[in-house]
C-alpha cells in the first residue's frame, strides 16, 4: 500500500465511527488518504477526526464558500488508485446504480477511472430489501468490488446482517486487492474490439452486432493489472477509462490489421477480440448506390487474415489469445482455428446461449487450450469474464 493513493468516501451511517479507523490502519500502511463526506456523515463523525487522521483536508461541497476554491471531482478521480466508500447506505449505492450525482461523493464516482470498493452498511431490513440488492447486484455487474456487510447486533438493536465490514477486513481487501493484481506491470498488451465495417457505399456498409463490451472488458481488466494496454477499436458507443489504455480508432478490416501489425512485434501478450469481417466488397462506390433495379449484386473479396498474419509472426516469449463466434460444431470449428492461427488459447462464445454475444452486458464462454484442455464457464458480466480470461492469460 505504500504510495497508493486511497479515497474515502463516507456516507450518512452510524458505522461511520468505524471509518477513523480504516483511514488510521491505511496510512500505517503507507497509503495517502484523502476523504470525501457527504453533508449528512457529518452529523455521525466530524471532518476534524478525520482530517487529522488522513492528514488532508475534508472535502464535503464542491467548492468552499469562504474562497471558492473548487474541489474537482474530475481530478479527485484521476488522482485516486482506489475509492473506497465506507460506510455506503442504501440511498448512496441506490444513486450510485441509478447515476445521480448530486453530492461530490456519487458525482466522484462516476469520474473515477480506479477501482471502487463499497462496504454498505445498514439495518437488517434495508440490506435484505430487493430493491437493495439489485442494486448492490447491479453494481457488481459494472466491476464494483462489493465488500459484504457482517452479521450481528446493529444499531436498531435488530440482530442481523447488515453492519458494515471491519475495517482491518476493508484495508485487507484493498491491499491484497493491489498486491495480487499487478501481475502485468510493465507488459504491453495488444487488444483488437468492436467490429469493422466495410464500405459499400458513402452511407453503406456491411458490418455485424458487435458492441466492442468484450473488448474494452479486456482492457480495462490488463490496465488494473498494471499493464500498457494498446486498444485497436473499430466503430463503438463505449470509451475506455483508465488512463493506461491507449486506444487506436479505426473502421474498416485492413485498418485493424495496419494498426495491429504495427504494435504486435513489440506487444507482450496479444487478445484478438474484434469481431473482424471476413469480406469486404470489391468495390466501394464514390456516390449513394440508387434503387434503380429489383436486385443488386455486390461481389465480396476476402479480408486480411489478422489471426493468422500475427499468428505466423509469434515469437516464444509472445502470447496470441484469440475468439471464436460459432452458432454450430462450436468446440470442433474453435479447435481448428486455434491450430490453424497458432493461438496460445481461444475463447469459444457460441450464439445459442441466451444473454451472451453480441451487446449483452454478460458472456459465457469457454476456453480452449492447445492440448486440448477446455474450461466452461457460467454467464456472467463481461467484467467479471475478463478476470477469468486474464487470469488464464497469467498462468500461460
Amino acid at each position: 500500500m505504500k504510495g497508493k493513493h486511497i479515497l474515502i468516501g463516507v456516507t450518512g451511517g452510524i458505522a461511520a465511527y468505524k471509518t477513523a479507523y480504516l483511514i488510521r490502519d491505511l496510512v500505517k500502511r503507507g497509503a495517502e488518504v484523502k476523504v470525501i463526506m457527504t453533508e449528512k456523515a457529518k452529523a455521525f463523525i466530524t471532518p476534524l477526526t478525520l482530517a487529522t487522521l488522513s492528514k488532508n483536508p475534508i472535502l464535503v461541497d464542491f467548492f468552499d464558500p469562504t474562497n471558492g476554491a473548487w474541489n474537482s471531482h474530475v481530478s479527485l478521480g484521476l488522482w485516486a488508485d482506489a475509492y473506497v466508500i465506507a460506510p455506503a447506505t442504501a440511498n448512496t449505492i441506490a444513486k450510485m446504480a441509478h447515476g445521480i450525482a448530486d453530492n461530490l461523493l456519487t458525482t466522484t464516482y462516476l469520474s473515477a477511472r480506479c477501482p471502487v470498493f463499497v462496504a454498505p452498511a445498514m439495518d437488517l431490513d434495508m440490506y435484505a430489501h430487493p430493491t437493495t440488492q439489485e442494486n448492490i447486484e447491479y453494481l457488481k455487474s459494472k466491476g464494483v468490488n462489493i465488500i459484504d456487510a457482517a452479521s450481528g447486533f446493529l444499531a436498531s438493536g435488530l440482530e442481523g446482517k447488515g453492519r458494515m465490514a471491519e475495517p482491518e477486513d476493508i484495508a485487507n481487501q484493498v491491499s491484497n486487492f493491489f498486491a495480487s493484481k499487478q501481475e502485468l506491470r510493465g507488459k504491453k498488451v495488444l487488444i483488437t474490439a468492436g467490429p469493422t465495417h466495410e464500405k459499400i457505399d458513402p452511407v453503406r456498409f456491411i458490418g455485424n452486432h458487435s458492441s466492442g463490451k468484450m473488448g474494452y472488458a479486456l482492457a480495462e481488466e490488463c490496465a488494473a493489472r498494471g499493464a500498457d494496454v494498446y486498444l485497436v477499436s473499430g466503430p463503438v458507443q463505449i470509451k475506455a477509462k483508465h488512463p493506461n489504455i491507449k486506444t487506436i480508432s479505426v473502421v474498416s478490416a485492413g485498418e485493424m490489421f495496419e494498426a495491429a501489425s504495427a504494435e504486435f512485434d513489440s506487444s507482450d501478450i496479444t487478445i484478438l477480440c474484434a469481431a473482424v469481417a471476413d469480406f469486404r466488397p470489391e468495390t466501394q462506390a464514390d456516390e449513394k448506390i440508387k434503387r434503380e433495379k429489383d436486385d443488386l449484386v455486390i461481389r465480396l473479396k476476402p479480408t486480411q487474415d489478422i489471426a493468422a498474419n500475427l499468428g505466423s509472426r509469434k515469437k516464444e516469449n509472445q502470447i496470441l489469445v484469440g475468439f471464436a463466434l460459432e452458432t454450430n460444431n462450436e468446440a470442433e470449428n474453435a479447435q481448428g482455428k486455434l491450430k490453424r492461427k497458432n493461438l496460445d488459447f481461444i475463447v469459444l462464445n457460441s450464439l445459442k446461449d441466451e444473454n451472451a454475444c453480441f451487446g449483452y452486458d454478460t458472456n459465457k464462454i469457454t476456453i480452449i487450450e492447445k492440448n486440448g484442455n477446455t474450461q466452461a464457464f457460467s454467464l456472467k458480466s463481461k467484467t467479471e469474464v475478463a478476470k477469468d480470461i486474464i487470469d488464464k492469460v497469467c498462468k500461460a
